[in-house]
């Protein structure tokens, strides 16, 4: 940069005079003209600890727009204020200039301000009312977009509802039959080690059949299942509009419900109380076997046992709650996955939430059935 004359637009000169800079402010520095200020005026190159000379004889108006641009322009050249000298400013625009730099400094230097208990407790609740919004409002669209594809059949996505039920079904099998296997084989051995002692061996059927029948299997088919279907949901939703495919879709004048949420949804809401079925079947089976090699409790006398002890009622009311758990997870999963923004790190983020929030909700869900089947005598 040259010695005479470093820059120069019609807003501004900067030179170098004797041992200091100078420059010069032309025009109207005010709000109306900050967006042709902002892109005209470049960080100047001035070497630190130079003293710098403001010169306003052809400025002819300044605000606090103006005066801030010019302050944060110094202040990225690491022009320190101290070395700042004014000539040809009228009274008021320095005195401005001076308390422009004297709050920017506070801001820079000490940040932005911590706000107070009743601020961020305020800012938690409205975050919280926006969420409680956001997700009533999902599920009146995916309950009207239900409606809708009962009204006219024609439009509902039946290849795609079976493609999602041989995902989240058929082969969720495997998992499903070996963890209830492996529950009802922990639950029949530390049950049996305690009622071996009184030598009610016969009662390992009643705890095994009614806790796994009632409580673990639609619990752990939920986990499972909020784990493995409820995350996919969300990353296939997410990656599909980082890649504006839903986009796409709806471009061709289709529904993104119809096409990404009802199927997934009706998939896991038909699908659970299956796999909860299957998944007790196993857990008894795991109980089963470890009364034989425990507890010298065959077979033939276990499910003769069972079937005096587990009533019709606690094997629906188990299969009651899996659809239910089913429709938290499609509908926690999907939202998620519509929600997420255009990067990767979000479809990773969105995903996590989505298995944390599924399975709280499945824990609240079935403390609730807990609260008022027992207030109902069930």
């Amino acid at each position: 940069m040259g010695a005479a004359a470093a820059a120069s637009t019609p807003w501004h000169q900067l030179r170098q005079a004797g041992a200091g800079w100078t420059l010069s402010l032309r025009g109207r520095w005010c709000l109306s003209e900050l967006a042709a200020l902002d892109a005209a005026l470049p960080v100047p190159s001035i070497p630190r600890a130079a003293i710098v000379t403001l010169d306003g004889h052809e400025l002819t108006a300044l605000d606090s727009a103006g005066a801030m641009l010019l302050v944060r322009r110094l202040w990225q050249a690491g022009v320190a204020w101290s070395d700042v000298r004014f000539t040809g400013l009228q009274p008021r625009q320095t005195e401005l200039l001076q308390l422009v730099e004297q709050r920017f400094e506070e801001v820079v230097l000490q940040g932005r301000p911590r706000p107070s208990l009743l601020a961020r407790l305020g800012r938690r609740a409205a975050d919280l009312m926006s969420e409680v919004y956001s997700r009533l409002r999902f599920l009146g669209h995916a309950a009207a977009s239900l409606a809708h594809a009962l009204h006219r059949p024609r439009n509902f996505r039946l290849r795609e509802t079976f493609v999602q039920l041989e995902h989240v079904g058929l082969r969720a099998l495997p998992i499903i039959v070996l963890m209830n296997f492996l529950i009802g084989v922990v639950v029949a051995y530390l049950t049996g080690i305690q009622i071996q002692k009184f030598g009610a061996n016969i009662f390992i059927v009643d705890g095994a059949s009614l806790g796994i029948f009632r409580e673990l299997a639609p619990m752990l088919v939920a986990v499972l299942v909020a784990g493995r279907s409820g995350s996919a949901f969300t990353a296939q939703i997410g990656t599909m509009k980082v890649a504006d495919e839903i986009a796409a879709i709806i471009t061709l004048g289709l529904s993104a419900f119809q096409v990404l949420v009802l199927p997934r949804l009706i998939a896991i809401i038909l699908v659970m109380p299956l796999l909860t079925f299957v998944g007790g079947l196993a857990g008894i089976y795991g109980a089963m076997l470890v009364a034989d090699i425990q507890l010298d409790i065959g077979h033939i006398a276990f499910l003769e046992r069972m079937q005096d002890v587990l009533q019709l009622k606690t094997v629906v009311i188990g299969l009651a709650k899996a659809p239910v758990f089913g429709a938290a997870i499609g509908l926690i999963a999907c939202h998620n996955g519509l929600r997420v923004s255009r990067d990767a790190r979000s479809v990773g983020l969105a995903t996590t939430a989505t298995v944390v929030q599924s399975i709280v909700a499945v824990i609240i869900i079935d403390a609730f059935f807990a609260v008022v089947l027992s207030e109902l005598g069930i």
